[in-house]
């Protein structure tokens, strides 16, 4: 087997598409916007002759603890090909340490289970001190017909839809790059009523920018009268539709304007043939003290199922600058409660 690099971005999504369970975070679009805020981006491939088995995408990040290589959503392989596993993650340890990486953080495209745990403990990986994308997903599975999908809805959120109807709520949708300063305006507004760290205004419009050109996403926009209520950034990506961001208004929250933006969202997902609906981060019913407890709530509204991936390992190539990094970040995440 040899591993070799893909710059045909055909070759990638090629085989990326015959995988349903990969989505945007390791699509060619994705390292696009990495590059676009100057990053360099590995795309390698595991080959058996000339057939391809497996692909990585990372992203190279500097940062004051470490430079560290990002595999988001990925690698995406046939993770029974123990032969092609192994020649991949030898690749990928090569290539963090050619690129001066103190360590490479994967948060694999894989379901959590005691045997994907395992799999990552024998191929050398340690358990990663921080997050790296969402671990804890809420799916909504679109193969359901449209009365099924309103039936497993609990009854707060079909009052929710009833109400926004009545209250002359329109929807837009839009591929507009442009339309991200507005939404940047209001994430400032919503990350102030629940205290989270917002993304800065080119990070976004750069993200949109990068699948709004393949036509992968689009941002939807309730209005009440002119006003903004709501806004959704949406990725259409493979078999998945992703609600990647969301912002809302103090007036949005009273009106209910987010319901309907999904609505439409799980409308136009349907359209393009996608599977499932993922609602992105959510928390246990258990845990009602974490801060993501009211948005979790809100989200099992429209009947999800939860989704465990198997969280950030780190393959440590630099042990002893590691340790660094391995204790401020255990630190942020306690002090952050995520």
């Amino acid at each position: 087997m040899t591993v070799l690099d893909i710059t045909e971005r055909d070759a990638w999504e090629n085989f990326i598409s015959a995988h349903p369970e990969a989505n945007f975070l390791h699509s060619w679009q994705w390292g696009e916007f990495h590059s676009a805020r100057g990053k360099l981006v590995v795309r390698r491939g595991v080959f058996d002759g000339e057939k391809l088995l497996g692909v990585y995408e990372g992203q190279v990040e500097t940062a004051r603890l470490g430079t560290f290589m990002a595999i988001t959503g990925g690698p995406i392989i046939d993770w029974q090909n123990k032969t092609a596993v192994a020649a991949l993650f030898v690749d990928i340890k090569s290539m963090a340490r050619q690129l001066g990486c103190v360590f490479v953080r994967i948060r694999p495209q894989l379901e959590k289970s005691e045997g994907s745990l395992k799999l990552f403990k024998d191929l050398g990986l340690k358990r990663s001190p921080m997050y790296l994308s969402v671990e804890h997903a809420g799916i909504l599975d679109l193969t359901k017909n449209d009365e099924e999908l309103v039936a497993n809805m609990r009854e707060r959120l079909r009052r929710a839809l009833k109400k926004a109807g009545q209250a002359s709520i329109s929807v837009d949708a839009t591929d507009n790059p442009e339309a991200i300063d507005e939404f940047y305006k209001i994430q400032l507004e919503t990350a102030g009523r629940h205290s989270f760290v917002p993304f800065g205004k080119e990070f976004l419009k750069k993200q949109f920018a990068a699948f709004a050109q393949t036509g992968n996403a689009l941002l939807y926009t309730a209005r009440h009268d002119g006003e903004i209520l709501a806004q959704n950034f949406m990725i259409f990506y493979n078999q998945e539709a992703a609600y990647h961001y969301g912002v809302s208004t103090k007036l949005g929250t009273q009106l209910s304007g987010a319901p309907l933006l999904h609505m439409e969202a799980i409308a136009e997902a349907k359209k393009r043939g996608c599977s499932r609906y993922n609602f992105w981060g959510i928390v246990g019913e258990e845990e009602t003290k974490h801060r993501f407890y009211g948005v979790s709530t809100f989200k099992r509204g429209f009947g999800v199922e939860d989704l465990l991936y198997t969280p950030a390992h780190d393959l440590v190539i630099n042990h002893l600058r590691y340790l660094l990094p391995k204790i401020v970040e255990s630190f942020r995440r306690k002090h952050r409660r995520v």
